[in-house]
């Protein structure tokens, strides 16, 4: 099976998401999946993982994946970010055919951890294996101290349904896990509910020389090192506008005038549990000079490379009309 063949009786891979590409594992994935899965900060939190990995371990683990997928008995992807065309994780269900279940399971590299890819990969599997494979449950585990995987679970539709022990034979030991289930009904609810959209205003302040400002989300931050076009939420009594002149002086330390703002484009993207919609106005005249008043790192950046930079999803499709527009 290559990168663009499907398993018997699917559609064709990789599936498609805003910042990557989901498609099946293959043999030459072995090395860089000894290295990211053999980091322990992201063995431990498993239970089948050796630690460390070898490349030939990583092989075996690769042939029996691929021998499920033939089976039609499992379905095993690699994260490859977009940007960097690298592979940064994995994301995959077995399932019993009989039950018409399966169990989910994935895992990224250590620096890619806190930027929303776990979701994103997550969500567009889980379409996948709903309406095209059809199965009717999954289960996944996730260690108890593993807050982050717990939390993707949850803004996922995930229910809680207790912890138990499970056999962790990479470990040597048993590991105490807490279980959440999904129905394909219950994510077919989720799918269809009407989530709340938050307005947020962004800003792209242009320099003499044609740089643009980006800012980077600091530690603690949800996204935190992903750069973003500067800008805030925009409260109910405020317009746009308002807002962005209000965000851009608490966060930069510069006073702009409504009229120095023209509207250039927006941005709306579907979160797992709010709807962003961000009006992205650019802006070449200010009083002041930026400087980051949050923590935030800054720097100038030519449009020709902001897609170099890790950004948000909602802020990815905005790079390419950005470069065009200014």
């Amino acid at each position: 099976m290559d990168a663009t063949t499907a398993c018997a009786g699917m559609p064709t891979l990789p599936l498609h998401t805003t910042r990557l590409a989901l498609r099946p594992v293959e043999p030459e994935d072995a090395e860089r999946i000894s290295v990211l899965a053999g980091d322990w900060e992201v063995a431990r939190f498993t239970t089948n993982i050796p630690h460390p990995l070898s490349a030939s371990e990583a092989t075996d683990f690769i042939a029996g994946a691929r021998t499920g997928m033939a089976e039609e008995t499992a379905l095993v992807l690699v994260l490859i970010e977009k940007r960097t065309r690298e592979p940064i994780g994995l994301v995959g269900i077995e399932w019993d055919r009989e039950r018409n279940h399966g169990e989910l399971g994935y895992w990224l590299g250590r620096a890619h951890w806190s930027q929303g890819f776990a979701s994103e990969a997550v969500t567009a599997l889980l379409g996948f294996i709903f309406e095209t494979v059809g199965l009717q449950g999954i289960v996944a585990l996730a260690c108890v101290d593993n807050k982050a995987s717990r939390r993707v679970l949850e803004k996922l539709g995930f229910t809680w349904t207790g912890c138990a022990e499970y056999p962790a034979p990479a470990r040597e030991r048993v590991l105490t896990m807490d279980r959440f289930e999904l129905s394909r009904a219950d994510w077919q609810a989720a799918s269809q509910r009407i989530r709340p959209v938050i307005l947020v205003a962004a800003a792209a302040l242009v320099d003499p020389e044609g740089r643009i400002l980006v800012a980077q989300r600091p530690e603690g931050k949800h996204m935190a090192g992903l750069w973003e076009f500067p800008g805030g939420k925009v409260n109910p009594d405020e317009t746009p506008e308002a807002a962005l002149i209000r965000e851009l002086r608490e966060e930069l330390d510069i006073d702009i005038m409504e009229s120095c703002l023209a509207p250039l484009t927006f941005a709306s993207h579907g979160y797992e549990d709010f709807h962003l919609l961000m009006p992205v106005f650019a802006c070449r005249v200010w009083q002041g000079t930026p400087r980051p008043m949050e923590g935030q790192a800054l720097q100038w950046v030519r449009p020709n490379r902001l897609g170099d930079l890790p950004m948000p999803p909602a802020d990815v499709p905005l790079v390419a009309l950005i470069r065009d527009l200014l």
